[in-house]
């Protein structure tokens, strides 16, 4: 709330002013938006004015242009001037779809590690309302009996409704050697990190946005999985909404089937 505008860009310049209908990218002196980050995507949502009555623009995106700096890609619905005050509100459906998304991706990889072995490790990610997308180093095929067995393990999880822990400020050598976090190979950590702990199962340093609790996750549903490169993999899934929809999509081509199959044995 009362956030002001710090820094208006237009066309790669600095600007005083977005007229209406222009797109640009606002800093404000502080905001609520998370910004693309970790292959989790930004939000979205909306910059209103102070009493809430008149949308100002829209947020199609949030990114770092420089670190530490949050830039919203908006499109103006009324004209913004540097030294404006705004409200700036998150949407708050697509922001806990992604929320899902991304807890569901640590206990994939949690549960891919159960499975398969412990050399499995995180080798990309992209986590948004849609669906998650999870690459692992693995030197062959999950067969789909393993994959099964993954399914059957995060669903076990979200059943438990565990707390997701949130802990700011950890030192790194705590947090890899109390903690024992899982930390990304090659990625850069700053001496103090944030670590997410799913009750025993899970413990990895992150950045993301995450549930309170494992049991708003719903369910998850794995899609697919497939070979990206040599020794590295990719599991695709659902959670939370999508999963249902996905649930819904197999059981209209089941009853499809089984009509045909009817058909054809009169």
């Amino acid at each position: 709330k009362d956030c002001e505008v710090l820094a208006i860009i237009k066309g790669g310049q600095g600007a005083q002013e977005l007229k209406a209908g222009e797109e640009g990218e606002v800093i404000l002196d502080r905001t609520p938006f998370y910004a693309e980050s970790g292959g989790q995507v930004g939000d979205k949502g909306w910059l209103y004015t102070s009493d809430r009555n008149t949308v100002v623009a829209e947020v199609k995106g949030v990114h770092y242009p420089v670190q530490g700096v949050r830039a919203h890609t908006v499109v103006a619905k009324q004209p913004i001037v540097v030294g404006d005050k705004v409200d700036a509100i998150v949407d708050t459906e697509r922001r806990e779809a992604t929320m899902r998304h991304h807890t569901g991706t640590h206990l994939l990889h949690a549960a891919l590690r159960n499975v398969l072995g412990t050399h499995v490790k995180q080798a990309g990610s992209l986590v948004d309302p849609d669906r998650l997308r999870f690459d692992f180093s693995h030197f062959t095929g999950v067969a789909d009996s393993e994959l099964q067995d993954i399914e059957d393990i995060v669903n076990k999880e979200v059943l438990k409704n565990d707390s997701v822990q949130i802990i700011e400020d950890v030192p790194i050598d705590v947090a890899v050697n109390e903690y024992h976090a899982m930390a990304l190979f090659g990625e850069k950590y700053g001496d103090k990190v944030r670590v997410i702990k799913i009750g025993d199962f899970s413990t990895e340093l992150c950045g993301g946005t995450h549930t309170k609790a494992t049991g708003e996750i719903g369910l998850i549903k794995v899609l697919s999985e497939g070979s990206v490169s040599s020794g590295v993999r990719r599991l695709e899934a659902v959670a939370g909404e999508v999963s249902l929809q996905h649930f819904r999509k197999d059981h209209e081509l089941e009853g499809v089937v089984s009509s045909l199959v009817g058909r054809k044995s009169e």
